[in-house]
Parts: structure tokens; C-alpha cells; sequence
């Protein structure tokens, strides 16, 4: 590993915002999913739920700029499992719904823990989203279109969210729990040995905080094959 890339994953990865996470409600064009994910890496978020579109996903032979790398994407059946868990893990649920409700997306308080319910094409956020959200807000548009393709909404949402997080120094210091961290750097680092690791069910052998490589790696692969 290169002390550019170790550098580079160390900094990512110390501006991860847990508390921070999108909902897709059955959007299901492909191009726009990536878009979002890509958004989503782009701001520190490291987990989206996504619910499984009722006409399944377009097909799209694009890329999100491997950014699918670096976020999971949690697929639901509906959209109550996500929001329940959400909300009883202290998320505030934010739609991105124009509505009679809908407030201005900069009026909110991004600061507190927030999942952004973003609808799906055509159809908008269901009905079941809008009954437990706590906000519905929009984004004004002053031209002729009446609503932002679903991936630009997001993204320009997530600017204001990581506009007051940088404010607030959200970004200036760990934010990951020492687990989670050391298990994605390892992910990020090694993924074929992470892979390994994950089909033998075995535990990622150590590494040296330093520069990122496993600790006496040669006997550790030793190992391994002995006991496989």
C-alpha cells in the first residue's frame, strides 16, 4: 500500500458521519441510484437504505464511479423497515417532498442524527413515508420544470447538510466507533483479504497503525493455510 493511498483512506474514513444516512423510496432508475450513492460517499455518508422498487430496477450500465465501493446499500422490501429502525435509533426523517408542509430545505437542523427520504421518480415519496416523516421540505426552483431530477435534489440537500456540519466541526474529528473503523480500514485496504476473512469466517489479522499492513503477514498466511 502506497502511504498516498493509506493517507487517503485514513482521511475518508475519519469524516464518515454515521448519523447521516439517505432513504430511497422505490427510485428505480439505475443512473439515479448511482448518482445518489456517489453523492452520499462524496458527503461522509457510509450506509443508504434502499426499498426495492415494485417494477424493479432499470438496468444502467454506468457507473457511480465505484462508489459503491465504499457505501453499503441496505436493500428493504418496504419503506416501514427502514424508517421504524431509523426512528428508534433517534433519526429525524427528512422528506424531500413539495407539499403544502414542505419547508425550505435550509430550515432544518441537520445536526441531529438524519435519514433524507428521497421518492421515487413520477410517483414522489409514498403516502406511508409522509405519515412518519418529521419534515417535508423542498428545494425552490424559479424556471418552467416544477421538480429537480431526483438524484440533483439529493445532492444539493446533502451541500446544505455538510454545510452545517462543516460549521459545526462535525468533520474535525473521528466520528466512527473504533470497531467499525478498524473493520472498514481493513475492508478498504485488503478487500481480497478481507473477502477471505468473510468466507472462512475468520478475523481480519492485525495491522500496523503506522502505514496500514498487516503485522507479520507472512505468518499469519502461515498459518491460514495450515489450518484451511
Amino acid at each position: 500500500m502506497t502511504p498516498e493511498r493509506f493517507a487517503r483512506i485514513r482521511s475518508v474514513l475519519n469524516q464518515r458521519q454515521p448519523d447521516l444516512t439517505v432513504v430511497t423510496d422505490e427510485v428505480h432508475k439505475g443512473r439515479n441510484l448511482a448518482a445518489i450513492v456517489r453523492s452520499c460517499d462524496a458527503i461522509g455518508i457510509g450506509k443508504i437504505h434502499c426499498v426495492m422498487p415494485q417494477e424493479g430496477y432499470q438496468t444502467y450500465s454506468g457507473t457511480a464511479a465505484s462508489a459503491d465501493k465504499w457505501v453499503d446499500v441496505v436493500h428493504h422490501s418496504t419503506i416501514s423497515q427502514p424508517l421504524e429502525d431509523l426512528k428508534t435509533a433517534g433519526y429525524q426523517i427528512v422528506a424531500a417532498n413539495k407539499s403544502a408542509q414542505a419547508r425550505h430545505f435550509r430550515d432544518i437542523d441537520y445536526l441531529k442524527p438524519t435519514a433524507l427520504v428521497l421518492g421515487a421518480e413520477v410517483k414522489g415519496v409514498s403516502d406511508h413515508a409522509t405519515r412518519v416523516v418529521d419534515h417535508e421540505v423542498y428545494v425552490p426552483m424559479v424556471g418552467m420544470v416544477e421538480s429537480f431530477n431526483v438524484s440533483v435534489a439529493c445532492a444539493t440537500i446533502l451541500m446544505e447538510v455538510q454545510r452545517q456540519r462543516e460549521l459545526a466541526g462535525y468533520y474535525e474529528s473521528v466520528r466512527l466507533a473504533p470497531d467499525e473503523w478498524q473493520s472498514l480500514f481493513f475492508r478498504w485496504a485488503h478487500p481480497a483479504i478481507a473477502e477471505y476473512c468473510h468466507k472462512y469466517a475468520l478475523a481480519y489479522p492485525p495491522v500496523n497503525p503506522d502505514d496500514g499492513e498487516i503485522i507479520n503477514a507472512a505468518e499469519w498466511y502461515r498459518q491460514v493455510s495450515q489450518n484451511s
